[in-house]
């Protein structure tokens, strides 16, 4: 539930959020790029309370390189949900390593230009900024610029 939602009841709410969790707790890692891309897709609330933790956390659990291809299928979204969901998950992919990076960077080329640039643009925002801006993690993302 988010703040300025007067419609969902507190009681359900706290399912909700309850079987987030759990749902994020119950991924292994073994889910392929498929899960990983389903994670990305699913940060999407502004307030998450700290269910979100539990979702990061589920993505520490995945090979490298399906971490990678799974964040470059999950683009469209990546661009789409809160700015800090998204430098979050860039951060979690380049920690992540060589393997990781180069998983994205060789997927992402498949995407279509427009969102390549948008995902470059997203990059390059996080860069500048508090996700990406130090800690190694600046350039470490090669996507070409278009």
């Amino acid at each position: 539930m988010q703040d300025d939602d007067e419609v969902t009841p507190p009681e359900e709410a706290e399912r909700r959020w309850n079987r987030y969790v759990d749902l994020a707790d119950a991924v292994t890692g073994n889910e392929g790029s498929s899960g990983v891309a389903a994670l990305v897709a699913s940060l999407k609330a502004e307030e998450d309370y700290g269910a979100h933790q539990a979702a990061h956390a589920a993505l520490s659990r995945f090979p490298h390189s399906d971490l990678g291809r799974g964040v470059a299928d999950a683009a469209r979204e990546l661009i789409s949900i809160p700015r800090d969901g998204s430098g979050n998950v860039l951060l979690i992919l380049t920690q992540a390593g060589p393997a990781a990076v180069n998983a994205f960077d060789e997927a992402i080329q498949e995407a279509h230009s427009d969102l390549r640039a948008s995902v470059r643009e997203l990059v390059e925002l996080h860069e500048s900024e508090e996700w990406l801006s130090e800690g190694g993690a600046r350039n470490v993302l090669l996507m070409p610029r278009e």
